[in-house]
């Protein structure tokens, strides 16, 4: 049974930073890509970022591009999500999937998801 539980969401000021983690059980961590999204209330669930199997290649949405870094300690069973200089847009539920496919995409091939954590950036 796959499971993912994410940690780190909060309450941050504008400009300010996070680490969310994700830890993983139940699948081959180091054979599947991983990816972040997230969810504002009356929103559409949105792509924030992914990386592969390795950790080599990753892929964000232009939204966060420049300020989140997404990596990956196959060791671990997690996946890390830095968020640099948030903004209010960027408050969300952040959730972690896993994907059925090594290599990293916005959203095809991604198959398990974790519940969330809740990121609030104030203004």
């Amino acid at each position: 049974q796959v499971q993912l539980v994410e940690s780190g969401g909060g309450l941050v000021q504008a400009g300010g930073s996070l680490r969310l983690s994700c830890a993983a059980s139940g699948r081959t961590f180091s054979s599947y890509a991983m990816g972040w999204f997230r969810q504002a209330p009356g929103k559409e669930r949105e792509f924030v970022a992914s990386i592969t199997r390795s950790g080599g290649n990753t892929l964000y949405a232009d939204s966060v591009k420049g300020r989140f870094t997404i990596s990956r300690d196959n060791a671990k069973n997690t996946v890390y999500l830095q968020m640099n200089s948030l903004k209010p847009e960027d408050s969300a539920v952040y959730s972690c999937a896993i994907s059925r496919l090594a290599g990293a995409t916005t959203g095809y091939g991604m198959e398990y998801w974790g519940k969330g954590t809740l990121v609030t950036v104030s203004s």
